[in-house]
């Protein structure tokens, strides 16, 4: 039996194809009195407090905030929604003061690893940019997948069509004007974000009334509220480190931290971001707990759609779309130019061609044959949820390293390397396997029944370890000298 959409294939198809087609004229258009190198790396290094603001803001989040706190928060609770919202904007504060260093000491650069290459060298950088552009690619894949999966969902439309029509034209824009029109467009793909955020929570509370509240969710599930819920603090520190740690190495955000006209106005901006990211992943997150007390038996990544789809109509139907695709496109505009960015600061030291190499056609190319890939997986509807969480503790293993360094003159390139492996080899260890049953050390080296309480929350562990096992390497090269 043929399941039942929510609107037509060809109304949504229509819709898509006006969103996208929108969003890349209007991209094309305002980037064609700013073309070079200058604008396509760092927009000038000129812009101001608004846009600044609504490009850091769209850029964060994605099409991923539809499924993923929805889906954290049935069943690590409040904790996991707080663990979620603090990860996804506390980098904002970390950039304020690593900002604030590295524009005064790197004032002509484009990227955190011209950073790096300036204090390690020709050798570590390679794997701080390998592990970087790797965590991009990830998350251009989810981003692509999501709202291809999203529209499934409500209409039918083949993963595909929607993937390649959004893929298509992000790329000719953002290929065309770089970050320029990647934040021009993150502006406006931001005022629609918000106003259809709030029409939503307008609407959510409205239909369900008394049960879109804290009470409600402690009547039906009051573990997911109970500060005795141990997963709930596990799981939201999880969120937390993971979160945090890979969006201090997202280019796109250090790319902003340069384009900004001032430090002032970098600090403002980020300020502003945070406290715009904290309710908008919050509410969320919320939507799932109150979806899941509602009905146990929902999916759990589904909370938010069923929540505001219950009545089945066709216009909040489009309006999820678009919102869906406001979401997405922002964020891969973002990936894109960021993963292009590199190659064009880091090419030359990296790969070594003829010096009449054109990096930034050589960029493109690359932007071109990752982006066939993010399709193909995006057609699949791959689950690439467990891709993400490894991508995670690569940048797990390297955060402390990286941004201790900055401050840290004793760190050399051989201690960073070493703190880097040992981080990897402990996250890898503990990191769960698919079924999160058992890890290489837990199950396979030795006996799961050996570290039976820690089985739940063995990828929490595995964090964890990637993360502050460095500090072990530290101490071990302070305690020598």
């Amino acid at each position: 039996m043929d399941k039942t959409y929510l609107i037509s294939q060809s109304a949504s198809l229509t819709l898509i194809i006006i969103i996208s087609l929108i969003f890349a004229i209007l991209g094309l258009y305002h980037s064609k009195k700013y073309q070079g190198l200058n604008n396509y790396l760092t927009a000038n290094r000129n812009i101001g407090l608004f846009s600044l603001t609504t490009s850091l803001t769209a850029s964060a989040l994605g099409a991923w905030i539809l499924f993923g706190p929805v889906s954290a928060a049935t069943w690590g609770g409040i904790g996991s929604i707080i663990g979620y919202s603090l990860g996804t904007a506390f980098p904002m504060f970390f950039l304020i003061y690593l900002g604030k260093k590295i524009r005064k000491e790197f004032p002509g650069g484009s990227s955190l690893i011209e950073f790096m290459r300036k204090k390690f060298g020709k050798s570590l950088f390679k794997l701080i940019l390998l592990m970087t552009i790797f965590y991009m690619f990830i998350f251009l894949c989810a981003e692509v997948t999501a709202i291809a999966v999203l529209i499934n969902y409500i209409s039918g439309t083949k993963l595909w069509i929607t993937a390649i029509i959004v893929l298509l034209s992000t790329l000719t824009y953002t290929l065309y004007g770089g970050l320029k029109a990647s934040i021009f467009t993150d502006n406006l793909q931001m005022i629609v974000i918000v106003i259809l955020l709030l029409i939503s929570f307008l609407y959510i509370n409205s239909f369900t009334g008394d049960k879109f509240s804290f009470e409600f969710i402690k009547e039906k599930n009051p573990h997911l509220l109970s500060l005795s819920h141990i997963p709930s603090y596990t799981t939201g520190l999880t969120f937390f480190i993971a979160v945090a740690a890979t969006n201090l190495f997202h280019q796109g955000n250090w790319q902003r931290v340069y384009a900004a006209k001032n430090f002032e106005t970098l600090r403002k901006s980020l300020i502003i971001s945070f406290f715009i990211i904290v309710p908008i992943v919050f509410y969320m997150g919320f939507t799932g707990m109150v979806a899941f007390s509602i009905d146990p038996t929902t999916r759990p990544d589904m909370g938010f759609f069923t929540l505001l789809l219950k009545e089945q109509t066709e216009l909040l139907s489009l309006f999820i779309i678009v919102l869906g695709l406001a979401l997405t496109i922002s964020t891969v505009d973002t990936l894109i130019n960021a993963i292009s960015s590199l190659i064009v600061i880091d090419g030359k030291a990296t790969f070594g061609f003829s010096k009449k190499t054109n990096y930034l056609k050589f960029s493109k190319y690359v932007i071109l044959i990752l982006s066939l890939i993010s399709f193909i997986v995006a057609s699949k509807g791959f689950d690439i949820l467990y891709l993400f969480l490894l991508a995670d503790l690569f940048c797990c293993a390297f955060v402390l390293t990286v941004f201790y360094s900055f401050y840290n003159k004793s760190i050399d390139e051989k201690t960073a390397y070493i703190s880097i492996i040992v981080g990897l080899i402990g996250g890898f260890l503990i990191f769960p396997a698919p079924d999160f049953s058992q890890s290489l050390l837990v199950g396979i080296i030795l006996p799961k029944e050996l570290f039976a309480p820690i089985v739940p929350q063995l990828l929490f562990l595995s964090f964890v370890v990637a993360t502050f096992l460095p500090l072990l390497v530290f101490k071990a090269k302070k305690f020598r000298y």
